[in-house]
Parts: C-alpha cells; sequence; structure tokens
C-alpha cells in the first residue's frame, strides 16, 4: 500500500464564502481519511470585472451584478452566514470590502513559492469574511503576508512587478480547460473531481475510493 500523500488540488477564491465553508469541511474530511494529502490552490476569479474599491457593499453588489431583489440578497447571506456558523466560521458580512481579488491570488502564488500557501490562503479568507480587511490592495496584502512570516517588502515588490499574474492566469486557463465554471473545485490525485462544499464524509470517501484505486 503506497504511503505518498493523495494530492489535492482546489480552484477557489479569496471573496467565496463556500470556499472557506468547504475548506473546513474538507480539512475534516482529510482528518477522518486518515492519510497524508497534499493541498494546492489554484486560483479562481469569480468577479474579475470588480473594481479595487468598489463603493457599495456585498448586498448591493450581488443584487446588481445577479439582479436580484436586495431582501432575496439578505436571505441567502443569512443562509450562508448560518452554514459558516455551523463550521466554526463567524461572518461578518457588515464589514466585508468588496474588491478584485487578482492581488490576492498572486500573493497565494508568491506564499506557495515560499512553502506557506495554506498559512496564506487561511489568513486571505479570515482577513476577507470577518476581520472585514481590503484584500484587493497590495499594501494590505503584505501585510497580511508579514503576519504569517513572509517578507513584507519583498511581497509588495513582487505584487508591483506582477511577478505571479501569469501563474494566476495559468490557473484560470486550467479550470477551463477542466470545465470548471464554479467553485470550491476539488482535483483529487488528478483524477476525480468534485464541485461545492460538500459534506466532510463525502470528501473521505473521495480521498478513500482515491487511495484505493492508487494501491
Amino acid at each position: 500500500m503506497t504511503t505518498a500523500p493523495i494530492k489535492v488540488d482546489i480552484w477557489s477564491d479569496v471573496q467565496c464564502p463556500w470556499c472557506y465553508i468547504g475548506k473546513r469541511k474538507f480539512e475534516k474530511g482529510a482528518e477522518l481519511f486518515g492519510r497524508p494529502v497534499e493541498i494546492e490552490y489554484h486560483s479562481f476569479e469569480l468577479a474579475p470585472d470588480t473594481p479595487v474599491d468598489y463603493e457599495g457593499d456585498p448586498v448591493q453588489y450581488l443584487s446588481e451584478r445577479k439582479g436580484i431583489p436586495v431582501e432575496q440578497v439578505h436571505q441567502m447571506l443569512e443562509r450562508v452566514t448560518g452554514i459558516a456558523e455551523s463550521v466554526g466560521l463567524n461572518y461578518n458580512y457588515d464589514a466585508v470590502h468588496q474588491t478584485n481579488t487578482i492581488k490576492a491570488h498572486e500573493l497565494l502564488h508568491y506564499a506557495k513559492a515560499q512553502g506557506k500557501q495554506l498559512e496564506m490562503k487561511e489568513r486571505l479568507l479570515k482577513a476577507y469574511f470577518i476581520d472585514g480587511e481590503h484584500v484587493g490592495k497590495s499594501e494590505n496584502l503584505a501585510k497580511l503576508a508579514a503576519e504569517i512570516g513572509l517578507d513584507e517588502a519583498d511581497v509588495l515588490r513582487s505584487l508591483n512587478d506582477e511577478e505571479y499574474l501569469a501563474a494566476v492566469k495559468a490557473d484560470m486557463a486550467q479550470a477551463q480547460a477542466y470545465g470548471i465554471n464554479g467553485v470550491p473545485f476539488y482535483v483529487i490525485d488528478g483524477k476525480y473531481g468534485i464541485s461545492g462544499a460538500q459534506d466532510s464524509a463525502t470528501f473521505a470517501a473521495a480521498l478513500t475510493e482515491a487511495a484505493e484505486n492508487r494501491d
């Protein structure tokens, strides 16, 4: 029986509420699976046309973008906030800064090169959904990166130089090639695709199946 980790590639966006929920459910599923899992995050922009300094709030944004009444958006956000709470996440939509996430994706590639992608992903999701941080601006992102031990000045240099922009675009092109049009999306061992924030047991079963088929 092989002991090599099961590789899981996850397409996700920093401003995707289901991606954070899915992250917690997947982590629990990997725990239930009980064998080594190697995770790599890939970039997916849900709303690439969003301005960095969007003037409105998430309710206004979703209402405009999806063409649905404000009251319905409030109901949607209440539902997702409740589901987030069930996995230990306290979303604060009143404080969320709707923004463009391209720079955050560049930062995740930078962090991956430094061996800190998973810590960076967690910090960015918390910054966006819980702490009310603005994750669209390079200076803010560099400060968040410094919190997990990355070099703030070098992060700023990298973001200003668009050092990892091509890598972000390559991830999105790969998503298109796979036919991924929503996130989170999980590719397990390069063979099995799972869409959405599934139950932990579903993830555990998929990891087990991948391991058995590999053995």
